[in-house]
């Protein structure tokens, strides 16, 4: 038999990524990528990347500018709000720097000008709907038992992409030895 028990061996930080323990069975976290925009003492939080919406920011009311981009489902906090990650930087007023050259928030109004001047801008601009959050410790706490796995974000297109290219399998593969075996398990083995 083989031991496909695992532990996170890196940990986790701003700008990284933790991707879900291969059987968690949980809505908003089953076979999810979350980017970490923040991780400290006082908590985390990050956004879910490969949970789509099937709505268009358009859709979300008249305020919003009428540009092609999905929506995508951050995590089970606060969904009545939206978010959005951004390579903008000193273009859009109050944006809080996350890592690199990748900015949080900022002035909503600039920004919808910003993408109703120049639709091309879109690809630098991720939207999201809610977000994921942890409290004091409790992340740590939850990669200690092994639902999360911490790592290293290969790209930062894979953050700003409409439909994910790399997928949670890709990101698992790519951590090699169990892991790989792990990206092919099925979700439920009962169901095999």
């Amino acid at each position: 038999m083989i031991d496909l028990s695992f532990t996170s061996s890196k940990n986790p930080s701003k700008g990284s990524l933790l991707l879900s323990d291969p059987f968690m069975n949980e809505d908003y976290f089953r076979r999810s990528i979350v980017y970490l925009c923040e991780h400290n003492k006082e908590g985390s939080y990050g956004f879910v990347l490969n949970n789509f919406l099937p709505l268009n920011l358009k859709e979300l009311g008249e305020d919003f500018p009428d540009i092609e981009t999905q929506l995508t489902l951050g995590g089970p906090i606060d969904k009545d709000n939206l978010y959005f990650i951004h390579t903008l930087g000193d273009k859009i007023e109050n944006s809080i720097k996350i890592k690199g050259n990748i900015y949080i928030g900022g002035n909503f109004s600039q920004l919808s000008k910003l993408l109703t001047e120049d639709k091309k801008l879109i690809k630098k601009v991720r939207f999201f709907v809610g977000y994921s959050g942890w409290s004091l410790n409790q992340l740590n706490d939850e990669i200690e038992q092994n639902n999360w796995i911490a790592v290293k974000l290969n790209s930062k297109s894979d953050l700003f992409e409409n439909k994910l290219k790399v997928t949670w399998r890709d990101y698992m593969k790519a951590q090699g030895g169990k892991f790989s075996v792990l990206a092919d398990f099925i979700i439920n083995p009962i169901n095999n």
